[in-house]
């Protein structure tokens, strides 16, 4: 097929989301869903994956937003339950959260709130206005306001709301920083100014419907009389506007200007502060120089960060920045002297290697304490903790402890006060393992201890009690040769000792996309409602994600998408070669990216497949981007109103490449949100009503259910998630098991 034979899209009238025809396709879907499948509300699973989503014995995950005046660190947790499906944001204190019965104060309730505003709010966090750049703040003391965003149903476009901590109420019209809704991008620049970008009418947004300008705005003025201080271009993705501020550090106050030209290059532009640039300009002493904005001489496709006087480069490709010089292999993180950049560049600056990577390695994140930098990377997808000091005033980094191996574990490391503090969170979990919070001091790692594993653990806090059976359970990693000969690895859970007989129900999740890596994480709604039953879990390491760093999300874009489908068809026959299970017994599970791996796989492969659930996909590549965000991602699959449409996009866009001649397609279940702003509903509503028109009278069950609420997650509350996730896994299970009865 080539673009000359595509037909004119017929279905394209489901693109209007909320046209009262659109709607009803969904209701009339969602009642045709439920009567052939049943109400997951009445089947084995949704109770239990309620109770897990509404447990009170989960961890309630906290964030240090300074002392109060006794002196105790306070402690803020966004928490939802059976009470309180929307959520309260709550406080405690840092010995309280010691306690295994602690105590809480509301500070806000979104149920009561969404009662009182008549609107179906959806908590999305909050931002702090910074302790340092704030007078009210008792010298640094204590958080005073945040920046608070909230979404009708789940779309991504937020109500931006300014929250005073102090009084315990939103502050008051007239004297607020309030938004209405955009997919808004706001930081405090100081108390009484934001960096915001936002949707202020024509030309003030990209193509892919985010921020192309960025105002300051004071306080008390009108947003359309703020100056607009730094913009992109229209085929930009975004831009930003932020500050860096490292005084704390023995560093400098910076203002970063930043352009996303694709969703995998930019460009960076920054300027040195003073405390008087915080001031609004209205306030301003006059003849205070302009800001002096110097673009980082750096490759597009690199990223930055930083901390104290160091200046961090990860790259996506070869970097050789000075003539004749070192050339930095890509996946490496290198570091300088900020100022000396700025000042000198690129070839007047020395560098230093943090990481550089091997085929099998790949970083993942840094994080610093006080006086520590901690960094994360992945040896053969397994889990591998560095402990650096950082001396010379901030501008050294000295290694000084590492994991001995790296391990199959999920480990999260989050600072609980940098400015003031080398403790910080470290939360462990693996497939059948549930999280454990720990309280951790990145300071022990030098003390001479007799056992070198995680010795910088100070004390276990929380524990999240088994969600779920996982007795006699095995996690294995296993390799499975893709059609180029390269190696792919997954993860295999299932019952030790699990009966070779290919009647095993088998559910393989994928992604392989935008540089997100899969790995160990404890997911109970998965363990109780696949694990518990009998069922196989496997999630395939396939290239487009992250694994192995930038060089394998890379062999799998645009015209080489292929290698991410052949790597998961790769995984799927290496376990029916292994007779962990068959076709038949195999059911595929992706969303969003993955809903189009689950689209192609449908297609290329329905020999190979029991039952397929698409979630929230991208299938329609024809037209993808001109549906909500979707230009932005056109660096990852191309662009497909130039010559890649017949050139690559066809032969991975699912909506056009049904094959009638087909007389079988295995059962799928497709399911999206109506409230999805990112990933158009379109493209699951399309192509459900086309396979559903061009298969009367074939063997094609497909099944269709649009959650009218819920953003690009899929579900708003944890009922909504609760329904959502019952209904897909009670879905392939029961496929499977039947499949797996008619054997005998």
């Amino acid at each position: 097929m080539t673009s000359k034979t595509v037909e004119d899209d017929k279905y394209v009238w489901l693109e209007d989301v909320e046209a009262e025809k659109c709607l009803d396709f969904a209701k009339s879907s969602n009642d045709k869903c439920l009567q052939a499948l049943g109400d997951p509300k009445d089947g084995p699973t949704y109770d239990r994956v309620l109770s897990v989503l509404e447990s009170e014995d989960r961890i309630p995950h906290v964030s240090s937003y300074g002392r109060d005046e006794a002196g105790e660190r306070i402690l803020f947790n966004f928490w939802r339950d059976k009470a309180n499906p929307k959520g309260i944001w709550r406080k405690t204190t840092a010995s309280e959260y010691k306690k295994e019965e602690l105590k809480w104060e509301v500070v806000l309730d979104v149920d009561k709130l969404a009662e009182k505003d008549g609107i179906s709010w959806v908590w999305k966090g909050a931002s702090a206005l910074a302790r340092k750049r704030d007078p009210m703040s008792d010298n640094g003391r204590v958080v005073t306001r945040v920046l608070m965003n909230l979404s009708r149903g789940g779309s991504d476009a937020t109500h931006l709301k300014e929250f005073d901590l102090l009084s315990g109420e939103f502050v008051p019209e007239g004297e607020a920083f309030i938004l209405p809704e955009a997919k808004t991008r706001a930081s405090f620049k100081s108390r009484d100014v934001l960096l915001v970008g936002s949707d202020f009418g024509p030309e003030s947004l990209t193509d892919s419907g985010y921020p192309r300008t960025v105002r300051e705005w004071a306080r008390g003025t009108a947003l359309e009389d703020a100056p607009t201080v730094f913009e992109g271009e229209k085929t930009d993705v975004a831009v930003n506007g932020y500050i860096a501020d490292e005084r704390s550090f023995g560093g400098s106050l910076w203002q970063i200007h930043s352009r996303s030209i694709t969703f995998y290059t930019s460009k960076y532009y920054m300027a040195k502060l003073t405390e008087d640039h915080l001031l609004p300009q209205s306030e301003r002493p006059e003849g205070l120089p302009e800001l002096e904005f110097k673009e980082l001489d750096i490759q597009e496709d690199a990223e930055i960060d930083y901390y104290c006087n160091m200046l961090f480069i990860s790259l996506r490709s070869d970097w050789t920045p000075k003539e004749g010089g070192k050339t930095y292999k890509t996946g490496s993180i290198i570091y300088c002297d900020w100022e000396t950049f700025l000042s000198e560049g690129k070839g007047g600056t020395d560098y230093k290697v943090l990481f550089e990577p091997t085929d099998r390695t790949a970083y993942e994140y840094m994080t610093c304490t006080k006086d520590y930098m901690i960094v994360s990377t992945m040896n053969n997808v397994k889990s591998k903790l560095h402990f650096y000091k950082i001396g010379d005033g901030g501008n050294s980094l000295t290694l000084v402890s590492e994991d001995s191996d790296p391990k199959i574990r999920d480990c999260s490391v989050r600072p609980i006060d940098a400015i003031e503090s080398n403790e910080f969170w470290f939360t462990l979990s693996s497939y059948t393992q549930p999280s454990t919070l720990f309280l951790a001091d990145a300071g022990k790692v030098e003390e001479p201890v007799e056992s070198a594993e995680d010795k910088f653990i100070v004390t276990k806090l929380k524990q999240l009690p088994e969600q779920y059976d996982s007795s006699g359970l095995v996690v294995e990693q296993r390799m499975a040769t893709s059609k180029d000969g390269t190696e792919i690895p997954y993860f295999i859970v299932m019952k030790e000792g699990v009966e070779l007989n290919g009647k095993n129900p088998t559910l393989l999740y994928g992604y392989g996309g935008f540089e997100i890596s899969l790995g160990p994480h404890y997911v109970a709604t998965s363990g109780l409602a696949w694990l518990e039953r009998g069922g196989v879990y496997v999630e395939a390491n396939i290239r487009g994600g992250g694994e192995f760093g930038p060089s394998w999300h890379q062999a799998a874009l645009k015209a080489n998408r292929n290698k991410a489908y052949e790597d998961f068809i790769a995984v799927g026959e290496h376990l029916i070669e292994s007779k962990i299970c068959k076709p038949k017994t195999l059911a595929i599970r992706g969303g969003s990216n993955g809903g189009l791996l689950m689209g192609n796989m449908y297609i290329m492969r329905p020999d190979l497949f029991g039952a397929v659930h698409c979630a929230v996909p991208l299938l329609d590549m024809k037209r993808f981007n001109q549906l909500l965000a979707g230009a932005s991602w056109m660096a990852e699959y191309g662009n497909p109103d130039t010559s890649d449409w017949e050139d690559f996009l066809y032969k991975y866009s699912p909506y056009h490449n049904i094959d009638e001649s087909v007389e079988s397609y295995p059962p799928m279940l497709v399911t999206t949100s109506t409230r999805d702003d990112r990933v158009h509903p379109a493209h699951a509503r399309k192509m459900v009503k086309k396979l559903w028109d061009l298969g009367e009278g074939k063997d094609w069950p497909i099944y269709y259910y649009e959650n009218i609420e819920g953003g690009h997650g899929g579900a708003a509350d944890a009922k909504q998630s609760a329904f959502m996730t019952s209904l897909a896994y009670d879905f392939m299970f029961a496929t499977l098991t039947k499949n797996a009865e008619a054997m005998d």
